[in-house]
């Protein structure tokens, strides 16, 4: 997984691949690394700690309601209306023995492929909610800017960064950093963008299986724009604690050690998208929770996405149960709830 090919000008493209789920199938898994950027992060970013938080032993349940019923409303920020996802491999440790023993990068992208178009009805939850409305508003029939669903897989970018060792424990200004040169390898800035920085297995960020599972944040490129990124643990290395196991007995088609990965994957991807921000999209004012927030960890099952079948979290929708608002597991323009 690593390459000897040299630098190349950080607002250029050269050297991303954009992996097709058959490129993944049959190993193509080069991305060229870039090498040689020296950039900071903004010194105190805004993070969303923790964004799906660890579950309580004992307590987790695979049905039920969520803390409390209050509808999320709109902050004043902005929302993804043509989310465009970049995922980088960090660390040099990726190349070396029993890499990712549970398969979590081959899962993760097979899962980001499969959200788009009519075959995905359970990221759709998200595009009832927009920007371009008053703060404090509950609903978006005078929107501006709606959240958008794409019509081919939003995973844009693959970055495999082995110039160097992810550090053993990173800490939130370590993955800034690294979604700064992301960025900037990709040639990619905006509110669209969404940067998921996966550390390799034995590597614990800060926080990681004690504190939260992942989380996302906002950090500022040396142009003042800002990008949106997550910090994407190993998440098998949390094993029960960060969803492994978490689908109800019974069910089929997912391998149970890794179910984690498309739960809270799914859980970052579809807060990303209604709260790019990090608190001025859309939250919960009473709980102060984001769309997935309000639902993790309850009702976990399996959905079918453009034909493959993951483990995923309800998410919550304002729209669902006649407008009271609800958990749901798929969505449409009827609101429909499962």
């Amino acid at each position: 997984m690593s390459s000897a090919h040299s630098p190349t000008s950080p607002t250029r493209r050269t050297g991303l691949i954009v992996l097709s789920a058959f490129a993944l199938v049959v190993g193509f898994l080069l991305a060229v690394p870039q090498r040689g950027f020296a950039t900071e992060p903004n010194p105190s970013p805004s993070v969303h700690t923790p964004a799906i938080a660890k579950p309580v032993p004992g307590k987790r349940t695979s049905t039920g309601a969520p803390a409390n019923t209050d509808p999320v409303t709109y902050h004043g920020g902005p929302v993804q209306d043509a989310p465009q996802v970049y995922v980088v491999w960090w660390g040099s440790q990726w190349s070396s023995g029993n890499n990712d023993p549970k398969k979590e990068l081959f899962l993760q992208a097979y899962f980001l492929d499969s959200l788009y178009g009519a075959g995905d009805n359970w990221s759709t939850s998200a595009t009832q909610y927009c920007s371009g409305i008053p703060t404090g508003s509950k609903d978006c029939s005078h929107a501006a800017t709606f959240v958008g669903h794409p019509n081919s897989s939003p995973r844009v970018g693959q970055w495999d960064d082995e110039s160097a060792a992810a550090p053993q424990s990173p800490t939130q200004g370590d993955i800034a950093a690294e979604a700064v040169k992301a960025a900037q390898y990709f040639g990619a800035s905006g509110t669209n963008v969404q940067i998921i920085i996966d550390t390799p297995p034995g590597v614990v960020p800060s926080g990681f299986k004690t504190q939260y599972c992942a989380w996302h944040s906002v950090t500022s490129l040396p142009d003042n724009s800002q990008i949106t990124y997550t910090n994407f643990p190993y998440i098998p290395d949390a094993g029960a604690t960060c969803g492994a196991g978490s689908v109800p007995v019974g069910s089929t088609g997912v391998n149970a050690d890794n179910e984690g990965v498309t739960i809270v994957g799914g859980h970052e991807y579809a807060e990303t998208l209604t709260d790019p921000g990090a608190w001025s999209g859309w939250t919960d004012d009473t709980q102060n929770g984001e769309t997935a927030d309000k639902c993790a960890w309850t009702n976990m099952g399996i959905v079918t996405l453009n034909s493959n079948r993951y483990a995923v979290q309800p998410l919550w929708s304002n729209n669902a149960n006649s407008g009271s608002g609800g958990c749901v597991k798929y969505y449409n323009s009827a609101a429909s709830q499962g």
